[in-house]
């Protein structure tokens, strides 16, 4: 994500780019309800007895939209890779979405993500789509800033904004036609971009993401699962 740079839509804000990972390898299923599955903990407190995110309960947590046409589609689809965000983190202690497991990505924390996540939205969104300045907290020395940060902020916070944000967007794209072309252009290609591939984007980045966040739960505390 780059090219973000400084009001917002509606929403607040916080940043993002993202380490590697290593390859998602198979995992357990889940209960077909998009329940995680062994080691799963819906109590108050993780395996360390220390505070632990609770489940999301809204939106519900499916890939099979209400209806067949391309909006619904899109859509469902986001709101499915964003409920799983929730779903690899609940039951999750601080401790263990603060940590950093793999030497070679020192910002791959389960928090670092789950920010990171929250202003790819909020780029794309804001500042392409609708051309307005978003303040994150990247700076020129440090562009990864919103990684550190969200490994030092409460999970159960980064992800409250986060599912804030995401209503507050469904409202906008809600709004506007597929079609709709963004207010500034994509760096690469030097052209604008229509919220169709924004859509279409924001499903395959948070979906990869995911992919880094099994990972990350299964090295914490042996929680797998969809």
């Amino acid at each position: 994500m780059k090219g973000r740079r400084t009001g917002t839509w509606r929403g607040g804000g916080e940043e993002g780019k993202a380490g590697k990972a290593g390859k998602k390898g198979r995992r357990g299923r889940g209960d077909g309800q998009g329940r995680l599955g062994k080691g799963r903990d819906n109590g108050s407190t993780g395996r360390s007895g220390r505070a632990s995110i609770p489940v999301m309960t809204s939106p519900e947590r499916t890939d099979i939209p209400a209806s067949w046409d391309e909006r619904t589609m899109l859509t469902t689809f986001l709101d499915y890779t964003r409920a799983t965000v929730h779903e690899k983190c609940a039951g999750l202690s601080q401790e263990g979405a603060s940590a950093a497991p793999l030497p070679t990505s020192p910002l791959m924390t389960v928090g670092g993500l789950v920010s990171h996540l929250y202003w790819v939205e909020q780029h794309w969104f804001e500042a392409v789509l609708l051309g307005q300045e978003i303040h994150g907290p990247w700076t020129e020395d440090d562009p990864d800033r919103e990684m550190r940060l969200g490994a030092e902020t409460p999970l159960a916070e980064l992800l409250a904004r986060y599912e804030d944000q995401s209503a507050r967007y469904r409202e906008l794209v809600a709004t506007l036609d597929l079609d709709t072309p963004s207010k500034r252009n994509r760096g690469s290609s030097g052209e604008p971009v229509t919220l169709r591939w924004i859509l279409f984007h924001l499903i395959e980045e948070t979906a990869r993401h995911n992919g880094h966040l099994d990972i990350l739960r299964e090295m914490a505390d042996g929680v797998t699962g969809d």
